[in-house]
C-alpha cells in the first residue's frame, strides 16, 4: 500500500527540537476507516507525531502522506483533518456556537450553512442548547464535547485526537 494507502501512510518520520529526538523514525500506515491508538509513556512522542500529521509541527525528516498524498507542504488549514487538543483550545471569550463556528468562519462558509451544520454537531455530542454558552460555564466534560463538535464540524476526512 505506502503511498497509495487511501488513509494515512507516515514513513520514517523523525522530529528533534535542538539535540532533543521527540520522535525517531516511525512509519506507519492506517487504512481508510481504521482506528488507531498511540500509546507511550509522558514524553514519548505522541503528541508530536499528532501535530506533525496535521500540519502545526514541521518533521526534521520523513514523509507524511493522506489519502495517496504527500502533505509535507499543505498547511494545515488545507489538510482536512479535525484535531482534538489535550487541552481542548476552546477560545474562553467565544460562546460554544462561535467555538464550534470558527472552522466554518475561517473557511468563509455562508451564514446558513455554518448555523446547520453547528446545530447538527452540537445534537451529536449532546449538546443543543448551549450554543450561548461560554467554556468557562461548562463542564470539563461539556467542554470536551465542545472541542470534538469543533473538530468535527467541517466533516474532516481525518481526525485526530489528543489524549481524549
Amino acid at each position: 500500500m505506502g503511498e497509495e494507502t487511501k488513509g494515512v501512510y507516515i514513513q520514517n518520520l523523525t522530529k528533534k527540537f535542538g539535540k532533543v529526538v521527540a520522535v525517531e523514525d516511525i512509519s506507519v500506515q492506517v487504512g481508510e476507516g481504521e482506528f488507531l491508538t498511540l500509546l507511550g509513556p509522558s514524553g514519548s512522542g505522541k503528541t508530536t507525531t499528532l501535530m506533525m500529521i496535521a500540519g502545526f509541527e514541521l518533521p526534521t525528516s520523513g514523509k507524511i502522506f493522506i489519502r495517496g498524498k504527500n502533505v509535507m507542504m499543505i498547511p494545515p488549514y488545507e489538510r482536512n483533518i479535525g484535531m482534538v487538543f489535550q487541552n481542548y483550545a476552546l477560545f474562553p471569550h467565544m460562546t460554544v456556537f462561535s467555538n464550534v463556528a470558527f472552522p466554518l468562519k475561517m473557511r468563509k462558509r455562508p451564514k446558513k450553512e455554518i448555523i446547520q451544520q453547528v446545530g447538527r454537531v452540537l445534537e451529536i455530542v449532546k449538546l443543543p442548547g448551549f450554543e450561548n454558552r461560554l467554556p468557562k460555564q461548562l463542564s470539563g466534560g461539556q467542554q470536551q464535547r465542545v472541542a470534538l463538535a469543533r473538530a468535527l464540524v467541517d466533516d474532516p476526512r481525518l481526525l485526530l485526537m489528543d489524549e481524549p
